[in-house]
């Protein structure tokens, strides 16, 4: 009997926000193969359901090519991709040597573009129909990124990525972005500090909570299921309602948040 679960990829799904799509994935009945250099120090899984490890550099756009036909040959399609490989340490440009933010493009940028090329390769020669391809962006691409300034760049010029690839591959493949904001992993302390700082960092959010790996995994399901297929090209917001502009705060007056501020 043939098996017709989705079969889904997802990069860098070996921990924080990538496991936590992959665990959406999987909840959703799907088989999920995550990649990565290095296996997970504990299986990705859900409700016994287990994701298959394999290793990838995404750096290498031949070693991609290879991935994702010999997943496809294992088992028997590709449904969806989720470029969700990437980050960056804290540095000021100033401070950081053109090899190191050349590193952080490469892998924020080309790495998803080698893994989308050759997914769509793929998705492309199916016989019923082609496939869904989701970015995980960020605000840092759509507002300055001090400390980040080549990952913002990057995250940035992935979104235009994705907006291009979506014209260049329809019909067959719908290409999609998921803009996160700032979401609770198991590093999350590299970026804001210990508990009181991811504290304070939630409360600058609207909706009170930094984003939990499932938030984003449960929106990458979506837009790789037939609800979203209509949607392509398209940039979804997953920022809890964005930032609170920081000169309402500042101001000594017209204070929206505060019933007594004067108007």
């Amino acid at each position: 009997m043939t098996d017709t679960r989705q079969v889904v990829v997802v990069t860098g799904g070996t921990r924080g926000v990538g496991a936590g799509i992959a665990r959406s994935f999987l909840a959703a009945g799907a088989r999920v193969v995550v990649c990565a250099r290095r296996p997970p120090e504990r299986p990705v899984e859900v409700a016994g359901a287990a994701a298959e490890f394999r290793p990838l550099d995404l750096r290498d756009a031949e070693a991609a090519h290879v991935f994702f036909a010999e997943v496809a040959a294992d088992h028997g399609r590709l449904d969806a991709l989720v470029n969700n490989a990437g980050g960056t340490p804290f540095g000021l440009l100033a401070d950081s040597a053109p090899a190191r933010q050349a590193k952080i493009v490469e892998l924020n940028l080309l790495a998803p573009l080698y893994a989308s090329s050759a997914a769509y390769e793929v998705m492309r020669g199916q016989e019923d129909g082609g496939g869904s391809i989701t970015m995980i962006g960020s605000v840092s691409g759509s507002r300055p990124s001090p400390g980040t300034g080549a990952y913002g760049a990057a995250k940035a010029g992935l979104e235009n990525l994705a907006r291009t690839m979506a014209v260049e591959w329809a019909p067959k493949v719908r290409v999609n972005t998921v803009v996160l904001g700032f979401a609770r992993t198991e590093s999350a302390h590299l970026h804001y500090g210990d508990e009181d700082g991811i504290a304070a960092v939630a409360r600058t959010v609207p909706l009170g909570r930094l984003a939990d790996p499932s938030d984003v995994g449960d929106a990458c399901v979506f837009l790789a299921s037939d609800s979203a297929r209509y949607i392509s090209g398209a940039a979804l917001q997953l920022h809890g309602g964005g930032e609170r502009p920081a000169f309402l705060d500042a101001a000594s007056v017209n204070h929206p948040m505060n019933p007594d501020s004067s108007a």
